[in-house]
């Protein structure tokens, strides 16, 4: 199934390009989507790599195959984010330092840029109020309030903001099991360019890990 949501325009919000469903952002939405897509986000699961590496016949790129005309991905490795609540946070963290050029930071570095972020994201909330209170659900103060604890996990508006504060594209992944490889189900702040976005997979049961695609080196990060 494929096709395409776009969020009305308020200002900064980009057009979000899907391809998995159901996903559709209305009035209102930010904390339904937040808790319901993202239930447990809490896992006691360790960092772990993961590697994948069967691709099909591609004179172009062969680590890019296509399924009725879509890309699929089969060559990239996964870096396991704990599930602390901080796993959105976390994987943008370690993708922008990897897309800055910078190695991969190690747990306790990755929790201090996740937490660093977190605040920003919060700050990034407020600078533009006009243009992001109507999406948010419920009191915006206190959505805010609850979004700088720690153990608050993020979602869509937050890769939203994640992507203005860092200036940095972003990519999410999801695993298609049709063709055993992954695809692409949504893009963030391309206004900053499309060139090797921080990249994020999705489990699509509320937990995020980073992700590595080989391609070329992006921009310095602002972390």
């Amino acid at each position: 199934m494929k096709f395409k949501v776009s969020v009305p325009n308020q200002g900064f919000i980009p057009k979000v390009k899907c391809s998995v469903g159901p996903l559709s952002w209305p009035r209102g939405c930010a904390s339904t989507g937040l808790i319901c897509g993202l239930l447990v986000c809490y896992s006691t699961s360790e960092p772990v790599h993961a590697e994948c590496a069967h691709s099909e016949d591609n004179k172009e790129d062969p680590s890019v195959t296509f399924s009725h005309g879509k890309k699929v991905y089969t060559d990239y490795s996964i870096t396991g984010i704990p599930g602390d609540g901080r796993c959105l946070f976390r994987s943008v963290a370690h993708g922008a330092c990897l897309r800055s050029g910078k190695p991969a930071p190690n747990e306790r570095l990755q929790r201090e840029l996740a937490d660093d972020l977190r605040a920003r994201v919060a700050d990034e909330f407020v600078k533009r109020r006009e243009e992001t209170e109507w999406f948010i659900e419920g009191d915006f103060d206190t959505y805010i309030s609850q979004m700088r604890k720690s153990q608050v996990w993020g979602g869509e508006p937050e890769l939203f903001m994640a992507s203005h504060v860092l200036q940095m594209p972003i990519t999410v992944f999801m695993h298609d099991k049709d063709s055993g490889g992954l695809i692409i189900i949504a893009e963030y702040g391309q206004e900053y360019g499309t060139e090797n976005p921080i990249k994020v997979l999705y489990h699509g049961f509320g937990h995020y890990d980073a992700l590595q695609i080989p391609g070329k080196k992006g921009a310095a990060s602002r972390l």
